[in-house]
């Protein structure tokens, strides 16, 4: 039986059982004599309490099958083979069984090792019994959930009470998950960088300005083990991210916010805000394409017109990728989070100040640069920060604009890269989760991970102190 079944059984169940039990507390209700007087919940809540009794403990049985199901119907498949057909070797026992569950499955067309198809039928036979066994325990466990609970409606039973609390505790539940996953992330990167400093001192790879995780085949070439110096990547992030992009877009968000609150009709308003705001919804790949196919070409000749003029540039140093395309790419990628942001932050600001600046006098350039900006600061603050954040983590931009080269330059003209790229260039591919390589993925990450929440922390001290309060 598929899981899509179960689950619609179980569900067909908790549906029977809502209605005996709402209709069976409207009876105690009609029958109270006063109409509601001597009846605790309404029969909504009783109906909500039988459903929730016959579908709790069935969708459990339905999941646990659903994670647990193939390494069960894989150990009975192996104690049923005959001997000599199940491979001795772990890895070899593992594709096996693989090969197996595919052309059971119909995933695969033919087996690639010998005594597949007959181990597929046995799998298939397996399978559809013990789903079946799952499939008759959820329902029966969905009936006799439902059984009870209608057993239970009674004039005094706290039916509402009940069913709050599980809504409560599913909410608990809910909250606990996002808790849960970040912990995990964060132990995950503590566990697999702490495994990289063992094997790399941590001075190197902060501090160090040589990076070439791959490891060396012969002892003449650059680091036996690799070098694994990260201050070129953490510059090409920055140089990217928090000072080009951020060149591009913080100007243009800003003078792009104040312009449709203060300046702009409401009918090019309308039309203007939105049609910015579609910017954010653009595929990063989309963006990539535009650096690499026009903005780095004309980068490119730019910088070679400037070497032509100044010595100073070497013509050698511009290349088709480089850090100067994808940060105007990725500053223009980010101005529809600052300009939104700004946009909030201006119109949230009472008109009372604005009118009453202006009655003082004042200009409307005036009273933007000294009263509305200001008194939007956090806001705006908070939408800066947002995008730093937002080019930080950007990988297809400077993949296909900046390259792959790790170059400490503050050359705009010339190729770099940043972390998220390198994070993604090792771990790309089958590898081994023991090597030096692999393992400074993981402190990259947690690198990035500290920057952003120090970055944060930052953000709230600034929104904090500057923070006014509006009736």
């Amino acid at each position: 039986m598929p899981v899509w079944a179960m689950l619609l059984a179980c569900g067909l169940v908790a549906a029977a059982g809502w209605y005996l039990g709402h209709r069976r507390a409207t009876a105690l209700v009609e029958a109270d004599g006063m109409g509601h007087g001597g009846v605790h919940s309404r029969p909504s809540y009783h109906g909500w309490f039988v459903a929730s009794a016959a579908l709790l403990p069935s969708v459990m049985v339905v999941v646990l099958w659903a994670v647990a199901g193939d390494g069960a119907v894989d150990a009975a498949v192996e104690a049923a083979l005959p001997p000599g057909v199940l491979p001795k070797g772990e890895l070899e026992r593992l594709s096996f069984l693989s090969d197996v569950r595919g052309l059971a499955r119909g995933t695969f067309a033919a087996g690639f090792a010998p005594g597949t198809e007959e181990a597929a039928r046995i799998w298939r036979a397996i399978e559809t019994r013990y789903s079946l066994l799952a499939g008759a325990a959820a329902i029966a466990l969905a009936l006799f959930g439902a059984l009870w609970a209608l057993s239970r409606i009674s004039p005094s039973l706290r039916a509402r009470t009940r069913v709050e609390g599980l809504v409560m505790a599913l909410l608990v539940l809910s909250s606990l998950v996002a808790i849960l996953t970040t912990f995990g992330i964060v132990v995950s990167l503590l566990f697999e960088s702490f495994r990289f400093f063992q094997m790399v001192p941590v001075t190197e790879f902060l501090f160090g300005t040589q990076w070439s995780p791959q490891i060396a085949m012969r002892a003449d070439q650059v680091g036996q083990s690799g070098a694994f110096g990260a201050v070129p990547l953490f510059w090409g992030t920055i140089f990217i991210g928090a000072i080009i992009a951020m060149i591009v877009a913080i100007p243009l968000g800003l003078m792009t916010a104040i312009y449709l609150t203060q300046y702009a009709a409401p009918r090019f308003r309308s039309v203007a805000k939105p049609v910015l705001e579609v910017l954010a919804g653009v595929p990063t790949v989309v963006y990539g394409f535009f650096a690499a196919l026009t903005v780095a070409p004309a980068v490119r000749d730019l910088g070679l017109w400037i070497a032509s003029w100044f010595p100073l540039l070497d013509p050698q140093t511009v290349t088709a990728q480089s850090a100067l395309a994808a940060g105007v790419v990725m500053g223009i990628m980010i101005i529809p989070f600052i300009s939104s942001m700004a946009d909030d932050a201006l119109t949230a600001v009472p008109r009372a100040m604005r009118d009453g600046s202006l009655a003082m006098g004042a200009t409307p350039s005036e009273t933007i640069a000294k009263v509305l900006i200001p008194a939007a600061l956090p806001g705006i603050v908070g939408g800066v920060l947002l995008a730093v954040s937002r080019a930080i983590g950007e990988t297809m931009i400077v993949v296909m604009a900046a390259g792959l080269a790790a170059n400490l330059t503050a050359n705009p003209f010339d190729s770099v890269t940043t972390v998220t790229v390198q994070i993604v260039k090792l771990l790309t591919g089958d590898q081994e989760f023991d090597s030096p390589k692999t393992l400074s993925a993981f402190a990259l990450g947690l690198t990035l991970f500290l920057v952003t929440l120090l970055l944060n922390i930052y953000a709230l001290a600034v929104v904090k102190k500057y923070r006014e309060a509006y009736e």
